[in-house]
C-alpha cells in the first residue's frame, strides 16, 4: 500500500500550525514548513513562526534554512520538501506538509517544469539593473525576448520577473517555451505516495479578519519593529529581496525608512494581510480535491487523523 503524505493549508491566520500540532499528538509525524516566509532566519515574529517552545516540541522541518539574503524558489521548496518525506517516511513517521503559500503547495502537488538551475551571478546583475533602471525597464525587456511570458508576469512581480529573465539570459531560449516543454510528475508519480490535502479555513470573513488584525497587533507587541529594525540595519539586504517584500515586512521597512507613518503602516500591513487572505481562499475554490475543515483545532486533527488511520497510517 501506497504510504500517505498529509497536506494542510489555508487562509492566514486560520490556525494551520494550532491543527498540525494538534494532530502531532496524536499520531507520530514529521511537520514539514510549507511557507515561502519561514525558510528566513531572523524573521521570526512577522512570518508568525512556531514559538521556541513549540518547536522544540513540535520540531518543524524548512524553517530557519536561508539567509534573508537568499533567494528561495518553489523548485527549491518541492526538492526539499521531497527529501524531508522522504527521511520521515522511512522513520515509519506521518508526513504533514503545512502552510499557506498557495504556489508551493500547486508545485508539490503538480510538480515543476525541468527548468535551469538558479544562477547567482546573472541574479545579482538583473538585481544591480533594477536597482539602476527599475523593474517596468526590465519587464519591457522581458516583452521584447520572452512576450508570453510578460504578458503573465505583472511588472510589480519582481521575483517571477527576474526568474524569466534570468533562464533567458542564462539559456537564450524564452521562459513560456521552457513551459511548453513541461512533463509534470504529480506526487504520487514523484515519491510513490496517497496525497491527503486539507484546508483549515473560517468561513465568517469578519471573523478572520478580527484574527489578522489582533494577530498583528500582537506581533508589535512582541517587537517586530525592532526585529525588522535589525534587518534593515543589514547592508546586503533590500526591500527588492524576496524576503523584505513579505507582508508585513514590506510595510515596517517603508515605516522604518520614514516613508510613512506608524497609523498608514498598521493600516496598510493588515490590509496586505487581509488581501492575501483572500488570495488564498480563491486558490482553494480552484482545488475540489482540497478537503476544507473549520472549527476547533483538536477536532480538525481527530478527523484528519481518522482518515490517516483509515488509509493505512496508524499511530499511538
Amino acid at each position: 500500500m501506497e504510504p500517505i503524505v498529509v497536506t494542510l493549508t489555508g487562509p492566514t491566520a486560520a490556525g494551520k500550525t494550532a491543527v498540525a500540532c494538534a494532530l502531532a499528538d496524536l499520531i507520530p509525524c514529521a511537520l514539514i514548513s510549507m511557507d515561502s516566509a519561514m525558510v528566513y532566519r531572523g524573521m521570526d515574529i512577522g512570518t508568525a513562526k512556531p514559538t521556541a517552545d513549540e518547536r522544540k516540541r513540535y520540531p518543524h522541518a524548512l524553517i530557519d534554512i536561508r539567509d534573508p539574503a537568499q533567494s528561495y524558489s518553489a523548485a527549491d521548496f518541492v526538492a526539499d520538501a521531497d527529501r524531508e518525506i522522504d527521511a520521515a517516511l522511512r522513520k515509519g513517521l506521518l508526513p504533514v506538509v503545512v502552510g499557506g503559500t498557495m504556489l508551493y503547495a500547486r508545485a508539490f502537488r503538480e510538480g515543476l517544469a525541468n527548468l535551469p538551475s538558479a544562477d547567482a551571478g546573472i541574479r545579482s546583475v538583473i538585481e544591480r539593473d533594477a536597482r539602476e533602471r527599475g523593474w517596468a525597464a526590465l519587464h519591457a525587456e522581458l516583452t521584447q525576448v520572452d512576450p508570453r511570458a510578460a504578458r503573465l508576469i505583472h511588472p510589480n512581480n519582481p521575483q517571477r520577473l527576474q526568474r524569466a529573465l534570468e533562464v533567458y539570459r542564462a539559456t537564450g531560449k524564452p521562459l513560456s517555451e521552457w513551459w511548453d516543454e513541461q512533463t509534470p510528475a504529480d506526487t504520487r508519480v514523484r515519491l510513490g505516495v496517497r496525497l491527503r490535502e486539507f484546508a483549515v479555513t473560517v468561513s465568517e470573513r469578519h471573523i478572520l479578519h478580527e484574527r489578522i488584525a489582533e494577530r498583528f497587533r500582537r506581533m508589535l507587541a512582541a517587537g517586530f519593529e525592532a526585529e525588522v529594525s535589525a534587518l534593515l540595519k543589514r547592508e546586503d539586504l533590500g526591500p527588492e529581496l524576496p524576503s523584505m517584500r513579505a507582508v508585513g515586512y514590506r510595510q515596517m521597512w517603508s515605516y522604518l525608512n520614514g516613508e510613512v507613518g506608524a497609523e498608514q503602516m498598521c493600516e496598510s500591513t493588515i490590509a496586505a494581510t487581509r488581501q492575501l487572505a483572500k488570495k488564498q481562499l480563491t486558490w482553494l475554490r480552484a482545488w475540489p480535491h482540497v478537503r476544507v475543515l473549520e472549527g476547533d483545532a483538536g477536532a480538525l486533527a481527530r478527523q484528519i487523523a481518522r482518515t490517516a488511520v483509515e488509509d493505512g497510517v496508524h499511530g499511538g
